[in-house]
């Protein structure tokens, strides 16, 4: 390797648009994980005549990748920071392209479920770019880039649905998963030729029974939200798993106090920087989530219920797309905002958006622009949540311990929106209107979820006064951690 490549300090002017490359090729990396995320909305009431399988069973192709997600996000945090960021980013997005193929070559059930598993095993890669970030970026640049890398999850969410709407009404739905994959593919190269492997590494012993007490809590948990209305939330499958989640979780702390390698370092995610800017993300990822679940519904449910508006997949994405846009450029101005007033202000600014964001949505649903406006002001908002997260964390915790705490903070997210999820679901369910003899969610219930959502917002705005001020939270990479990060050859 040359003197040029290893030091960039003396690599005079190319060293800023390699920096450049590694921010675009990580977001980039976010952006298609976050499309597979959205991949199965437009096909999933097909589900069951494409594969041939009770609703009831299909259902498992969005739950498998949630429960993979949240199982594989802080086990692959902590390898991570053990055995390098950059090579388990790589079999991240192997497993993705992997279980992209999986699905693209399946006609039944089984193999579905395993190829979207996999799928969700890849949804630790935007908190190890964050990571990445860290270890390469220059102080000037971190809180943009982090702002940028952290967007990219709502960009490819926005981008997402439209553009599998418009791929499942013109091609077959295997499509979908070979683009899945080649999308893979080309995010694994680039990763392989522009993003470095950092020196800064914890290693020491993996904690293999904290990950398999980590991971049977959080099925549990996930299990009773995800399902809980399916099954009955007095049946004793949903009782018997909540109990479990809660029995399983209290063990798994008590072993990570005592283990002198723990998983998750509890004591640091007690401190309060990182404890209060958690519990505004599961706040916050609540009120991103409730957005998602409203709109769509108001789009197509019929126009004679008096509140729907007849529209289509493909005009829901549509109108959702925008709201990746707004993500992206508000990520550059809450990364201004950090460095001027820090993430703490960022983070709170954001929420309150949010929340008007809801309340507007509250007196304004009748007009397709009225929900492209409201998706875009509450988009606005999560632009500037998710690019203060990350500094907040990242300013907390000592550099070897990044990608656990990264991936923890986006788990708190990922609980968030299960919870939404759950909460939206009982509402729905229990405010409806009679419709030629079919029970819809009524106008008033598409209110009190949103009124939920903005009480959200405003709970995480409230956690976050919480959060101490600090002139600057961000740290600042050594020199010769910059210096030390740089691309390598794969």
């Amino acid at each position: 390797m040359s003197d040029a490549l290893a030091r960039p300090a003396a690599a005079g002017p190319s060293a800023p648009p390699r920096s450049n490359a590694v921010v675009a090729v990580l977001a980039l990396a976010g952006i298609v994980v976050a499309l597979m995320q959205t991949l199965v909305i437009p096909i999933v009431p097909e589900l069951p005549k494409l594969l041939d399988a009770p609703a009831s069973d299909t259902a498992w192709a969005v739950t498998a990748t949630l429960l993979a997600a949240a199982v594989a996000t802080p086990v692959v945090g902590r390898l991570g920071d053990m055995v390098g960021k950059r090579r388990m980013l790589v079999v991240s997005i192997l497993m993705l392209i992997s279980g992209s193929l999986v699905c693209a070559l399946a006609d039944s059930l089984v193999p579905m479920i395993v190829g979207r598993a996999l799928q969700g095993l890849a949804a630790a890669v935007v908190p190890l770019g964050i990571s990445i970030l860290r270890d390469t970026v220059s102080a000037e640049k971190l809180a943009s880039s982090t702002a940028v890398m952290s967007a990219s999850l709502g960009v490819g969410g926005a981008l997402g649905l439209p553009t599998a709407a418009f791929i499942a009404d013109n091609w077959d739905w295997h499509v979908l998963f070979w683009t899945s994959a080649a999308l893979g593919v080309v995010s694994l190269l680039l990763v392989l030729v522009f993003v470095p492997e950092s020196k800064n590494r914890a290693g020491g012993r993996f904690d293999l029974v904290g990950s398999l007490g980590l991971s049977a809590g959080l099925v549990s948990l996930l299990l009773t939200v995800s399902k809980g209305s399916d099954w009955g939330w007095t049946s004793g499958t949903t009782l018997g798993l909540g109990t479990a989640a809660v029995v399983i979780l209290l063990a798994w702390g008590w072993w990570e106090l005592k283990s002198k390698q723990p998983l998750v370092d509890l004591r640091t995610t007690a401190k309060t920087q990182v404890l209060f800017t958690n519990l505004a993300s599961i706040a916050l990822g609540f009120s991103m989530f409730a957005m998602s679940l409203v709109l769509p519904q108001l789009l197509q449910l019929p126009e004679q219920t008096g509140y729907g508006l007849g529209k289509s997949m493909m005009t829901v994405g549509l109108v959702l797309a925008p709201q990746g846009f707004v993500m992206m450029v508000m990520s550059a101005v809450s990364a201004k905002v950090t460095k001027a007033k820090g993430p703490k202000a960022t983070l709170m600014i954001g929420a309150l958006i949010v929340a008007s964001g809801y309340a507007l949505n509250i007196v304004l649903m009748s007009e397709v622009w009225h929900l492209v406006l409201v998706s875009c002001i509450i988009g606005a908002g999560v632009g500037f949540t998710y690019g203060a997260m990350p500094a907040l964390i990242m300013g907390a915790v000592d550099p070897s311990q990044t990608g656990a705490a990264n991936s923890l903070n986006t788990l708190m997210r990922s609980l968030g929106t299960s919870f939404a999820s759950a909460i939206a679901g009982v509402v729905l369910a229990q405010m409806t209107t009679d419709f030629g003899g079919y029970a819809l969610p009524s106008e008033n219930g598409f209110k009190v979820v949103m009124a939920i959502g903005a009480g959200a917002a405003l709970l995480a705005f409230f956690l976050a006064t919480f959060i101490p001020k600090h002139k600057e939270t961000v740290r600042v990479p050594a020199a010769d951690e910059v210096e030390e990060a740089t691309p390598v050859k794969a």
